[in-house]
């Protein structure tokens, strides 16, 4: 069983950057593969970026490409998720996830998820 937390949310400026944190609890952790979803008010949850269980394979969604980087320390049992040049489009609550797949973009294929934390970007 896999529990996941996330910190390192808060208020930026545009142009800014934050780092999110997403601790997992549970000697699984490097079995899993991990994910950010965000979802901004009035809209569906949405992927974002997502690391491989050894972290040798990531996928960013486009809108983030260049701007977002996850990464992963399994001796740590935490997922990072580096984000530089803040937009306020990128407002929104974040989510990490965990899924037993190798590495997944589809939020109903991940079992386990963060209670989310709040990024807000002011323009």
């Amino acid at each position: 069983q896999v529990q996941l937390v996330e910190s390192g949310g808060g208020l930026v400026q545009a142009g800014g950057s934050l780092r999110l944190s997403c601790a997992a609890s549970g000697r699984t952790f490097s079995s899993y593969a991990m994910g950010w979803f965000r979802q901004a008010p009035g809209k569906e949850r949405e992927f974002v970026v997502a690391i491989s269980w050894t972290g040798d394979i990531t996928h960013y969604t486009n809108s983030v490409k260049g701007r977002f980087t996850i990464s992963r320390d399994n001796a740590k049992n935490t997922v990072y998720l580096q984000m530089n040049s803040l937009k306020p489009e990128d407002t929104a609550v974040y989510y990490c996830a965990a899924t037993k797949k190798r590495i997944a973009i589809a939020a109903g294929e991940y079992e386990k998820w963060g209670q989310g934390i709040q990024v807000t970007v002011s323009s």
